[in-house]
């Protein structure tokens, strides 16, 4: 269930309480008149079904309360109430298959902010990917995935894709680009200190790495693997089952591809340098396109479902 915390002018209040009571899947309304300071209007709160949440949204949105007033949503974790139990068999479809077109843009939009932190995210993970490849360790390989934030750019191009948002596109490729532009950047001198301090050296990267190899190695996997995470990231943040999340980061090589190649770079092995773009490149290339096209399938799905109920 999501709950929604409404701000409306007085002589809107009507509509929209008419609206959230026409919607299939809502219940537990309350109007408190004249309560909102700023903006001046009533307060209104009601509870909806998840799969119902983005078609009232939208009314909303059409009724102009995201301009002249206020429209807040929030996830219940639980909800005691055998109307709102009611409320979620009456609406349409499950709420796990639902996606909230509004929200996935929100969460994509801020994953996606171009800041300080998120540069020191993406360039700690490219540095612990570093010391990954020169020790061949997998620990630590996995570890760098983790912390790596790429995945927050690259669901807000893809979703930018298919609500033809391009401020939202834009924002989302100049993230993804200057973040591994500058963590490749600020790596190249992180090996070259590490150098200095014997602690990394070209030898370490000629050496056989069983375990890290496959960051340089590029093959069709690389690119099966990566639609796959596409897939799952996706379906992740549109059923918001983030936890998902974790293991779409740890079965992509974006941040130690990228790793691999700035130490490649710093040390003149150009072959394997090369090697490393070319599967940070096919791992990027495929999640964007699952992505995009799950989006599709998802937005498809749910509209020939909102119509077939709507003709029924």
């Amino acid at each position: 269930m999501l709950h929604l915390r409404l701000i409306t002018p007085a002589d809107r209040t009507d509509d929209v309480v008419r609206l959230v009571e026409q919607t299939v899947g809502t219940t537990h309304v309350a109007v408190v008149p004249g309560a909102a300071r700023n903006p001046r209007g009533d307060l209104v709160m009601c509870d909806v079904a998840r799969e119902a949440g983005d078609e009232l949204i939208g009314g909303l949105r059409e009724l102009g309360i995201d301009e002249c007033g206020s429209i807040a949503v929030e996830s219940i974790d639980l909800s005691l109430s055998r109307r709102a139990d009611h409320a979620k068999e009456k609406a349409p479809g499950e709420g796990a298959d639902a996606v909230l077109w509004e929200q996935l843009e929100g969460s994509t939009h801020e994953e996606s902010t171009l800041s300080v932190t998120y540069i020191a995210f993406m360039t700690l993970a490219t540095m612990i990917a570093a010391c990954g490849v020169v020790l061949d360790n997998a620990i630590l390989i996995v570890g760098a995935m983790a912390v790596g934030p790429e995945f927050g750019p690259l669901a807000g191009f893809s979703t930018a894709l298919v609500q033809r948002a391009p401020r939202l596109a834009w924002r989302s490729f100049l993230a993804l680009i200057t973040g591994f532009a500058v963590a490749m950047l600020i790596t190249v001198g992180f090996s070259h200190v590490m150098a200095w301090l014997d602690l990394f050296s070209a030898a370490s990267l000629d050496a056989p790495r069983p375990n890290t190899a496959f960051i340089y190695q590029p093959d069709a996997f690389s690119f099966v693997v990566a639609i796959l995470a596409g897939i799952a990231g996706t379906l992740s943040l549109t059923s918001a089952k983030s936890g998902a999340l974790v293991g779409v980061a740890i079965s992509v090589t974006t941040v130690p591809a990228a790793a691999n190649a700035a130490v490649a770079f710093s040390f003149q092995e150009y072959r394997q340098a090369w090697g490393s773009t070319e599967q940070l490149l096919l791992n990027l290339l495929g999640i964007v396109l699952a992505g995009t096209l799950t989006l599709i399938v998802q937005k498809t799905l749910w509209s020939r479902h909102r119509a077939k109920r709507a003709s029924a």
